[in-house]
């Protein structure tokens, strides 16, 4: 049995203090001190103790009632500490229950007294502990957080904010310290011995760390500058990023998009420390569909729900998803939590607007009485097996007793020497490994096939006749070629309803908006290309054509940018995200930058293929010829040192690696380059074959 740490009476008297002030505000001090049953004199000396320790504010209170000078209130050190005390109070009074209940029958109460988890509260209908402070503390402490350093969160940093406040990352109490960092990459698990698979950090550029040092309070903001939380930094330092990615993902392998972001767009220093909790983000989209853990386990006990098993998805629900959800609903014998992912999933995936759109379109198809939906606010990282085990702990905490794993849970897809990241069942082996200790069960994903003869979906697995029957399938990738080319899409795959909705946001590609990106060295030919091409386009007519070129957009847009990786990179971001916008509006953006670096392309193609195709075309003149024909003297003078960071010469320059399209221009002349971008248009079908 674990042992907790006794609590000394200094600690109880704070604790109780605190909580009292955070209760009664208002309270005079004869009522702070007849409420905890101590005497003036001791609760003056509680007071300078906390006010010295920053625990709590004392104010002078204007009026004629002497006994009313003052009034107190809890700071955001103060609302941690009070939150370090109740954990190390419950694990206190644990620790004598299990003693007592030893004493009295011989066996032990098998209540843990960890001040992460006890069995009491990780069940179904115990509400989950959540980081928010009252209501009233909460206006307080916006008030305080205003004065402090503040940070903007990344739409990911929000997700994790928004579920280690509401109980959804259980046991964390904030974003993790070095060494529970380092005990969780290492082995999956908190340096308490307590089982997590993911790190949740909070990554920050180099520049706000510089002014940050451990024990100073932050204020943690939303993208609109609306303050979320307050953390009180106890870490700061720079992680190996490479082996948080050997370690958590597998391999240091930027085809993975985890690692992508851990290299290419996670700041280079992490910050940890206890998260205060004063308001959760504002969703606008689909609030009757989200749920805290705290009231989807109000739910289930209103509903009477004992078991539940949850479906996660990132995808819409088709028809074998449905047979699927049914078959492990019935094994378990458990109601069903429809729980979709509606944070930030894999590049390319659809967008969440039209996946809940397409999930209440069939929620109908479902049992009500059985059935429910709620979305999870998760940042995927798209770990394959820690993700599997994550995700359990997660749904464990929103108050699911089963979980579906499917096969390649959480699986990226296919690394740079074009294999998968991890076999097929590596998240079920897992899961299954930890489920005891996690307190939740793995319901296997089983691949489900239309057996034509039947007219109905079975596990492919338990087939026993498959010579002699039909069985039929369509992979997603073959689902987007029907989409793209507007191709039928059979009743037997997937309802009318779902269909209806993908064909309102994935149009035919020769209806949709697309961008091509010209990169290559200054002078290859780039803009000239660019500019035929837009001619040709606008020929055609159909659809509204922008031309994006290098120097037009530094004239108008990046006029006060430099030369430097960083004013480069803000740049081609700038481009990419005008051309998004023209893209998800139907337009054609043609743009026509040197887009020196590989990372920074594939952000720009993340962007855009949100909305419609991304065309990269290198052309791919040689240095030499561009410098031949280099009208404004510019190698020149970086040859000469008089130009600093000058691509190709004393800048980098990432050759692409599969563009969409490579021209050389050498002997080549601009109407034929503008043609051959043309046809491979015509070959993906975002232009039509009449001219």
């Amino acid at each position: 049995m674990t042992h907790a740490p006794e609590i000394s009476d200094e600690e109880g008297q704070t604790f109780r203090l605190l909580r009292q002030v955070d209760l009664t505000p208002e309270a005079s001090q004869r009522g702070i001190a007849a409420a905890l049953g101590i005497s003036l004199g001791r609760l003056n000396t509680l007071l300078r103790q906390a006010s010295e320790a920053g625990f709590v504010r004392v104010t002078d209170r204007a009026g004629p009632d002497r006994r009313h000078r003052f009034s107190y209130e809890l700071t955001t050190r103060g609302a941690t500490e009070k939150a370090r005390l109740v954990d190390r109070f419950l694990a206190s009074k644990f620790a004598e229950y299990n003693a007592l209940h030893a004493e009295l029958t011989g066996a032990n109460a098998t209540l843990d007294t960890s001040p992460y988890r006890t069995r009491m509260m990780s069940n179904s209908f115990a509400p989950i502990p959540e980081l928010y402070v009252s209501y009233d503390s909460a206006q307080k402490l916006k008030v305080e957080a205003g004065t402090l350093p503040s940070l903007d969160l990344t739409p990911r940093q929000i997700c994790d904010i928004e579920l280690l406040m509401n109980g959804g990352f259980y046991p964390l109490k904030g974003f993790l310290g070095e060494a529970d960092y380092d005990g969780v990459v290492e082995n999956m698990r908190l340096a308490d011995g307590t089982l997590w698979p993911m790190p949740i950090t909070l990554d920050v550029g180099e520049k706000f760390a510089d002014s940050i040092e451990p024990g100073q309070d932050i204020a943690l903001r939303d993208q609109e500058g609306v303050i979320l939380a307050t953390m009180t930094v106890t870490d700061k330092w720079v992680p190996n990023k490479s082996r948080e990615a050997e370690k958590v993902f597998g391999a240091d392998d930027d085809a993975h998009p985890a690692v992508n972001y851990l290299h290419n767009q996670a700041g280079k220093v992490y910050l940890g420390g206890p998260v205060t909790g004063i308001q959760q983000p504002t969703h606008y989209d689909f609030k009757t569909r989200r749920d805290t853990p705290n009231e989807l386990r109000a739910f289930f006990r209103k509903m009477g729900w004992r078991r539940i098993v949850a479906f996660q998805t990132r995808n819409p629900l088709h028809r074998a998803h449905q047979e699927l959800t049914f078959r492990a609903a019935r094994e378990s014998q458990a109601n069903l939590l429809i729980n979709p992912v509606v944070g930030m999933t894999k590049p390319g995936d659809v967008d969440h607007f039209t996946r809940v759109r397409c999930y209440e379109a069939v929620l109908d198809k479902y049992p009500a009485a059985t059935t429910t939906m709620s979305l999870l606010p998760l940042a995927m990282r798209m770990a394959g097996p820690r993700e599997a085990v994550w995700h359990g702990l997660i749904r464990k905490n929103h108050g699911v007793t089963h979980f579906i794993v499917g096969r390649d849970h959480a699986g990226p897809g296919k690394n740079s020497q074009g294999e998968d990241f991890y076999g097929p069942y590596d998240a079920q082996e897992l899961f299954k490994e930890h489920q005891e200790e996690m307190g939740i069960e793995m319901v296997p994903f089983k691949h489900m096939v239309y057996v034509q003869e039947r007219a109905q979906y079975e596990p492919n697995d338990e087939i026993a006749d498959k010579d002699n029957v039909t069985i039929l399938n369509i992979s997603g990738t073959e689902l987007r070629r029907r989409l793209r080319e507007g191709l039928e899409i059979p009743d037997w795959f997937s309802f009318p309803e779902v269909v209806k909705e993908l064909r309102r946001t994935s149009p035919p590609r020769s209806e949709q908006g697309f961008t091509v990106l010209f990169t290559g060295f200054s002078g290859s030919g780039k803009s000239t290309i660019a500019n035929a091409l837009m001619t040709k386009l606008m020929e055609m007519g159909g659809r509204p054509v922008t031309l994006l070129d290098g120097d037009i957009v530094r004239k108008n847009l990046s006029s006060e940018l430099g030369f430097s990786k960083e004013h480069r990179d803000l740049n081609i971001r700038r481009i990419g995200y005008v051309a998004s916008e023209i893209t998800k509006n139907g337009g054609i953006a043609i743009c026509a930058p040197i887009a020196p670096y590989a990372a920074t392309r594939r952000a720009v193609r993340e962007d855009i293929e949100a909305f419609g195709a991304f065309v990269e075309v290198h052309v791919a003149t040689p240095l030499e010829e561009c410098e031949r024909r280099d009208r404004k003297g510019l190698y020149k003078l970086a040859r000469e040192g008089k130009i600093k960071e000058f691509t190709g010469i004393s800048d980098p320059y990432d050759e692409p690696k599969n563009p969409e399209l490579r021209i050389d221009t050498q002997n080549v002349d601009v109407d034929n380059c503008a043609h051959q971008v043309l046809l491979k248009l015509e070959s993906m079908g975002l232009i039509g074959t009449e001219r």
